[in-house]
């Protein structure tokens, strides 16, 4: 026979839990995202500024990118705290962001 009474809540140490694996997962995916743009970014203009030709450099940051992006992931989930986590992640991204946006400005013309 099945109950059709609720479900009971989980202890507030697994949904502690849960919340942590959760905001990992999205420092990993939306901050490495950040961090690997932005990385891409700032790449693609740096070899371009040593005289690599646009499309070279464009395609040669980006193939770093993705490499960027997976140790980014790993560092989210191999982190002591899910704060770290986001700070490793989302400080080097934003940092990197601001360069490419100074850059993309004409701040290395």
């Amino acid at each position: 026979m099945v109950s059709l009474a609720p479900a009971a809540k989980p202890p507030p140490s697994l949904r502690r839990y849960r919340a942590a694996v959760a905001s990992r997962t999205v420092a990993a995916v939306a901050g490495g995202y950040l961090l690997a743009a932005a990385g891409a970014a700032v790449g693609a203009h740096a070899m371009a500024g040593l005289g690599m030709p646009r499309a070279d450099a464009a395609l040669a940051s980006t193939l770093l990118a993705f490499i960027v992006h997976a140790v980014a992931a790993m560092w989210a989930f191999g982190c002591a705290s899910a704060w770290r986590a986001w700070a490793g992640v989302c400080l080097p991204g934003a940092v990197l962001a601001l360069a490419a946006w100074w850059l993309q400005r004409g701040g290395m013309a």
